[in-house]
């Protein structure tokens, strides 16, 4: 794969210095395009072999272009935040907007690649990292991400003589370290790695550009040509985006089964039993949340429901239990202008928790599945896409030590009137009744639809959906934090 950056790439500075202007004006060009149309965000991935140029690749990129809407990220070493958090969590809050341009010159493929190396994962581990950063990117380019990954290569000879190169000019000593003379030793190792690694993740979508690093010249403007190339065949699209797999619209739930349907919502508990019940759960709770291995550990509680299904009345329950500094609750509604500029799991990345830690939300990422798919709000390939994307972040999740248990509370319709004309006549609950709920109301078929194959769906061995009988608010909020303790108590015994 390396074989054609291999084969002593040159450009005479005569011919450098012609085409440099023209290329610098076509990029920003380009670049305040992109900014004005807002259409889609850039990601570009400068990789490669220790000392092939990728950090003047990157100054120069910020030279050429307007650095202002140029984010730059090297991320290397985990901060502590980090290492309690899923790996492309890091990545995930580096995301750029609709319209700007990010490099990575630390990229989520330098960790596997070293680990490999090194022999601290195994090759089963390897590919199984790399088949999620495959997934990974495919989600950024369907969301209409164009993702530009640079493989900068060196042969061990020119790797070797770059090395004594920079370590022989006083000037360019610094950047000669340890580590680069130990990564050299093991060349052939990383060179057989690196290639498996790029082989497993040149996609149609990301494909891998390998450029070869020897001289500066053509680097530069083989990388800044491929940059322009793109970003002008992309603004030129009719869209902005390229073309989805298309995906036929599904109305029933798989196997034609709602499962909705089948609750039993007359399940009740006398208010006595309840009062009782309550205190003996929110204590179990409490104490699982002061459990010494609880440090170990996070929990991601979601909630959704029917309107008025008393979605904050569990929660309210499940808090009460709970430190006010190991908690906080989500509330999610539309997206702000920020979030909207990114790709749609982007600002529940953000809201995840560290260890010993909660993370409440009320409503969650099954929004794009539920009232994006019925308010037509999101299209056909969009919210069928995202079943996969969602049950792939919940496997990350779960995979970093998360808990994640998920909660639909389920009310009958002639419950939700009576609720809804409650809200109405009690002075101080009008503010937990809007005319949007009532428009929702006339679409009950449509959601029961919706949520009968969002379940079919995404309810998975790792994380399964809780259905909630919920007539009898009594009745819901024990089952929720009966539930709650157990699956803690779980997590904790499997420590």
């Amino acid at each position: 794969m390396f074989e054609s950056a291999e084969l002593g790439h040159k450009i005479d500075e005569a011919a450098y210095k012609r085409e440099v202007p023209a290329l610098r004006r076509e990029l920003l060009d380009a670049q305040y395009e992109l900014l004005e149309s807002r259409k889609f965000p850039v990601l570009i991935l400068i990789a490669g072999v220790d000392c092939a140029g990728k950090g003047e690749t990157v100054n120069l990129l910020n030279e050429w272009m307007d650095p202002r809407h140029i984010e730059t990220h090297a991320l290397r070493d985990l901060t502590d935040e980090e290492r309690e958090l899923p790996p492309l969590w890091r990545y995930w809050r580096a995301l750029p907007p609709k319209g700007k341009i990010a490099i990575f010159i630390g990229t989520w493929y330098s960790a596997p690649l070293v680990e490999n190396v090194y022999g601290q994962i195994k090759n089963a581990e390897l590919d199984q990292r790399l088949e999620r950063i495959v997934r990974f990117e495919k989600e950024l380019s369907d969301e209409g991400g164009l993702i530009l990954k640079f493989w900068l290569h060196l042969s061990d000879k020119q790797q070797k003589i770059r090395l004594k190169e920079l370590e022989k000019d006083p000037r360019t000593r610094w950047r000669v370290t340890e580590t680069d003379w130990e990564h050299y030793k093991l060349y052939d190792k990383f060179h057989q790695v690196s290639e498996r690694m790029l082989r497993s993740t040149s996609t149609a979508s990301s494909p891998w550009i390998i450029v070869e690093g020897s001289d500066p010249r053509y680097r530069s403007l083989a990388i800044a040509k491929t940059i322009q190339q793109a970003l002008r065949q992309r603004l030129d699209a009719q869209n902005g985006k390229p073309a989805h797999d298309y995906f036929p619209p599904v109305t029933t739930a798989i196997d034609g089964l709602c499962i909705i349907g089948a609750l039993d919502l007359t399940k009740s508990l006398p208010k006595a039993r309840y009062e009782d019940e309550l205190a003996k759960w929110q204590g179990t709770l409490n104490l699982l949340s002061r459990h010494p291995d609880f440090n170990k550990i996070s929990v991601v509680a979601v909630f959704e429901g029917n309107d008025a299904a008393g979605k904050g009345g569990a929660i309210r329950r499940v808090t009460q239990a709970l430190d006010a500094r190991q908690y906080r609750v989500v509330p999610i509604s539309s997206p702000t202008e920020e979030e909207s500029l990114q790709p749609y799991l982007w600002r529940f990345w953000r809201k995840l928790p560290r260890r010993g830690r909660f993370a409440v939300f009320d409503r969650s990422w099954y929004g794009r599945v539920l009232v994006e798919r019925v308010e037509h709000l999101a299209s056909d390939a969009d919210w069928t896409r995202a079943y996969s994307e969602i049950n792939d972040f919940e496997e990350q999740l779960v995979r970093h030590h998360m808990i994640v248990v998920k909660f639909w509370l389920a009310i009958s319709k002639d419950e939700q009137l009576r609720r809804f004309e409650e809200r109405e006549k009690v002075e101080f609950k009008r503010f937990k009744i809007t005319q949007d709920d009532w428009r929702n109301r006339e679409k009950w078929d449509e959601y029961k639809t919706a949520v009968c194959e969002m379940v079919d769906r995404t309810s998975t061995e790792i994380a399964p959906w809780v259905l909630v009988e919920a007539n009898d608010k009594y009745y819901a909020r024990i089952k929720v934090l009966k539930t709650l303790c157990r699956r803690i108590e779980s997590a904790l015994q499997a420590l």
